[in-house]
């Protein structure tokens, strides 16, 4: 008897009404960025097995409804069953996991709830270049944040403040990076990345600015030589 109003308590606990599960839940929130793949775990208890599921929507019943999340907006990397579940964060938002416990009977349940707000993970691009002398090629080097493809675009300025060229380019998954841009300056110029976008997000101010110290040529001078 003792056992089976163990088990009812346990039961009713978990039915318990979505708002107090979600005022539960709200203690454990975590923030983590889009792309990311994060580890979601629970201790482990002599006999139970776990199902995890995802919410997008926290009006429902946590204890009676299944996850509604879309593969779209967050997924299990490898099955939602276990103490520990991967999952990958597509789409920035508030979510909620659910855990669910199921005892060796079968005939027992518990669940734990928890609270993610997923962030937009904007690229980043830092930049390196060097000096040269007049008619010499130059390198920007362009260190990337984010997930590819991105789509730079590099503005370039003289020291007046005047933009005297504008680039693009695209840099794959199969490219090098840092990615390495080739410019002919003729003057010192100061190269910054104003746009950059990525697979998940399009960042307006993305990276410093850098300065490509161009030299100019030696003036020429009479050449002497010792005569015998």
């Amino acid at each position: 008897m003792k056992r089976l109003m163990y088990h009812i308590i346990r039961l009713a606990l978990a039915l318990l009404p979505v708002m107090l599960t979600v005022a539960s839940a709200t203690a454990q929130m975590r923030t983590v960025y889009q792309g990311e793949t994060t580890e979601l775990s629970i201790e482990q208890q002599a006999g139970d097995s776990y199902t995890w599921d995802l919410y997008n929507d926290p009006s429902v019943n946590f204890a009676t409804v299944d996850g509604n999340a879309f593969d779209s907006e967050a997924f299990f990397v490898a099955g939602n069953t276990g103490p520990t579940v991967n999952v990958t964060w597509l789409k920035p938002g508030i979510y909620f996991y659910r855990v669910l416990a199921v005892d060796e009977e079968g005939c027992t349940n518990n669940l734990k709830v928890g609270r993610i707000e997923v962030l937009e993970a904007l690229p980043t691009a830092e930049l390196a270049t060097n000096e040269i002398c007049i008619g010499d090629a130059g390198f920007i080097s362009v260190t990337l944040t984010g997930t590819p493809v991105w789509e730079i675009t590099l503005e370039a300025t003289n020291e007046a403040g005047d933009v005297t060229d504008v680039l693009t380019y695209t840099v794959g998954e199969n490219d090098s990076n840092p990615f390495d841009i080739q410019v002919n300056p003729t003057e010192t110029t100061i190269y910054r990345v104003t746009g950059l976008k990525d697979k998940y997000g399009n960042n307006l101010d993305p990276s410093e600015s850098v300065t490509l110290t161009v030299h100019p040529l030696p003036v020429n001078s009479k050449i002497y030589r010792v005569t015998q």
